[in-house]
């Protein structure tokens, strides 16, 4: 087996099954070393060892698979991670309007998730990396976002358009954390509440009325905060007047965010059924912080299902045309 292939693949289930971020990071950065590397060090054990970006893991990895085995490790991560899901609505998305990089407190760069997204089959991934005020998740200066525009523009191609996006923080009052101007040349706004989740309910749902009227935003993201499991621990529900949310949601176009990661399942099947008879459109996004997460779109696809979402109503089942005049 290539090495490299072998070090990529072990990133990509590490990640998909949300390990630690260090760990995956480990096995990409071993995979781009290993690629620089003449072939006199790699088939050196001693030198290959010593190298800087090698590690004990990802040694062994390496060696076993210029012996020409699978590695033990990729062969228990095979057995142990779950493989993605196929369904009938995974397979009419067409994309994803939810993914970091590390500009902000994702793993890898913009061409890594692109290549990633091109893997998957999609036609279109929008960069949302975090605004300012969340500073924990190194949030995009104006200043940063204007100069990733065109790195994220650059990335396109080949099968795959990038859409420049952010997920920007919904602020207190209801305010949107960037630049108006700055948010209008963009092509995806997802909006996210990340502070003061246990907000009263009348003041939560004002400030979450706020910002969908914003003219700007296309995706109500994530819109209870809640954590169901994981490393991270639980974390209860915002509150808020849902049906008043939806419908501000179905009044201005903005979809609301089925987000796909296991330990949100955000929103809660409940409140999928409020925003379904408030008429809102929904968006099945993964929340990637990295390659191998941007596959768990099937769990958000699963989840609609079982809610009896229409395809016709989740926007990332159209087509990138069609995309673009709901987002202009």
């Amino acid at each position: 087996m290539d090495p490299i292939d072998a070090l990529l693949e072990i990133a990509t289930l590490l990640e998909r099954e949300r390990a630690s971020r260090y760990r995956a990071k480990a096995f990409r950065q071993a995979a781009a070393t290993l690629k620089d590397l003449p072939a006199d060090v790699v088939n050196d054990p001693s030198r290959l060892r010593e190298t800087k970006g090698i590690g004990a893991s990802t040694f062994a990895v390496i060696q076993q698979a210029l012996a020409g085995a699978v590695p033990d490790y990729l062969v228990d991560l095979r057995g142990e991670v779950e493989p993605e899901r196929t369904s009938a609505l995974r397979a009419k998305l067409r994309g994803d309007l939810h993914a970091h990089t590390e500009w902000s407190d994702g793993t890898t760069p913009i061409d890594v998730m692109a290549d990633a997204a091109r893997a998957l089959g999609h036609e279109y991934l929008a960069i949302t990396d975090h605004s300012p005020r969340l500073r924990v998740a190194r949030g995009v200066s104006a200043d940063r976002l204007r100069a990733q525009l065109p790195e994220v523009r650059r990335a396109s191609g080949r099968g795959l358009t990038l859409l420049t996006g952010i997920e920007v923080d919904i602020l207190d009052d209801g305010a949107l954390d960037q630049e108006p101007e700055l948010l209008a040349e963009l092509d995806v706004v997802v909006a996210s509440v990340h502070s003061k989740l246990r907000m009263e309910s009348r003041d939560m749902t004002k400030r979450m009325l706020a910002a969908v009227a914003q003219p700007h935003v296309n995706v109500l993201g994530q819109c209870t905060g809640r954590l169901v499991q994981g490393e991270r621990g639980t974390r209860p529900a915002s509150e808020f007047d849902a049906r008043a949310v939806f419908d501000a949601c179905a009044e201005n176009g903005v979809a609301v965010e089925i987000n796909a990661r296991p330990e949100r399942q955000d929103p809660p099947d409940e409140l999928i059924a409020v925003a379904l008879e408030a008429g809102c459109l929904f968006s099945i996004d993964s929340d990637a912080h990295a390659p191998g997460q941007l596959s768990l779109l099937d769990y958000g696809a699963e989840r609609a299902e079982k809610a009896g979402v229409p395809a016709e109503r989740i926007v990332t089942t159209w087509g990138l045309e069609r995309l673009r005049a709901w987002t202009d």
